[in-house]
């Protein structure tokens, strides 16, 4: 016996049986991103006034170099997954948002990479 009405079955719509997923990992690293946004937020109030070289030598620091990775791993996962929620909300053509699903996804992990890269350059120095 199914709870589904036969329209329902018929379109073959229902629980993905991923929603929990996806809410409990976006609300972990919504919690990771508290005390690695204040640790950011702190550690930039103290380069206030600094010059370039006192920045990158603050990036080149183990902990300030790691730290800064994880933030930006963490925080543009956490976009991506904002951004699927707000498609999935607010896109019904399906041809359309799952392209545009695609490019976004696409376009968040690139610019993760874009960015882990440049802290790790100037981390590394190179």
């Amino acid at each position: 016996m199914s709870l589904r009405t036969p329209l329902a079955r018929a379109k073959g719509l229902g629980s993905a049986h991923e929603g929990v997923g996806h809410w409990w990992v976006q609300r972990v690293t919504a919690v990771a991103l508290v005390p690695l946004v204040l640790w950011m937020v702190w550690s930039l109030i103290g380069l206030i006034g600094a010059d370039y070289a006192a920045v990158r030598d603050w990036m080149r620091h183990p902990i300030n170099g790691g730290l800064l990775v994880v933030l930006l791993l963490i925080l543009f996962h956490h976009a991506a997954l904002g951004l699927q929620v707000v498609i999935e909300d607010y896109l019904h053509a399906e041809g359309v948002k799952l392209f545009v699903m695609a490019v976004a996804k696409f376009a968040m992990y690139l610019l993760a990479a874009i960015c882990v890269f440049s802290v790790l350059l100037v981390a590394l120095g190179g």
